[in-house]
């Protein structure tokens, strides 16, 4: 397995690597990594597609939608999959990255953005989300770690808490739905999310990869009242 850099960047934040794995066989698989830490890669996104499609799901009409984190797109891609959606708000904290995306570094990029309901932030999202108004968006996805028990920064531990949700809760429409991804349960976050929505759930979600069968898990939130 021979591995070539394709990008690297520094922020206030860390070190963030882009690069791409080349075997003997078959084309190549970029990866990302956030100060030395496995983030994402190309080959294997089953865990983002299921992400995005068990949440349009979950809103009868998902209009507007935002999703923190860009990560490598697929997320976006997959909504954006969805005729119903008008526009998909991507938040990402690392501009590095979104030239990586916009620029063919990242090969899939340039076409992923292409589609004109997508609307590219950089900014953070808890920053994006606290200045946007009331009842913006149907759906909420938050895909920005691990899940609160492996975050990718630590200054990141306040999006799962009640304040930040509250937010959340702010910018939802009546029938909105929040959906936070985690690769563990989480206890303390559906906790939290009881306290801010009015309804909170935890969704087992399983899938493959590799050839192995995964179990992530799904925090759902819901509002189906004003305030």
């Amino acid at each position: 397995m021979e591995y070539v850099e394709l990008g690297r960047a520094t922020s206030p934040r860390g070190e963030l690597v882009l690069r791409e794995r080349r075997a003997e066989r078959g084309p190549g698989v970029v990866e990302l990594r956030a100060n030395g830490v496995y983030v994402m890669d190309s080959a294997e996104t089953g865990t983002e597609q299921a992400l995005a499609a068990t949440a349009l799901a979950l809103v009868e009409e998902p209009r507007e939608v935002l999703v923190g984190g860009l990560g490598l797109g697929f997320t976006m891609h997959a909504v954006l999959a969805d005729a119903r959606v008008h526009r998909c708000t991507v938040v990402e904290i690392e501009p590095a990255l979104v030239g990586w995306m916009r620029d063919g570094t990242v090969p899939h990029g340039p076409g992923f953005l292409a589609d004109r309901r997508l609307r590219l932030v950089v900014a953070d999202v808890g920053q994006a989300l606290a200045e946007a108004g009331a009842a913006s968006y149907d759906l909420v996805l938050l895909d920005v770690d691990n899940g609160p028990g492996n975050l990718v920064h630590t200054a990141n531990a306040s999006l799962y808490d009640v304040p930040f949700l509250r937010i959340v809760r702010h910018v939802l429409r009546p029938g909105g739905v929040a959906v936070v991804w985690s690769a563990a349960r989480a206890p303390g976050l559906e906790q939290a999310m009881g306290q801010v929505f009015d309804t909170t759930e935890e969704r087992a979600l399983d899938v493959r990869l590799q050839g192995r069968a995964e179990q992530y898990w799904l925090y759902v939130a819901r509002v189906t009242s004003k305030g």
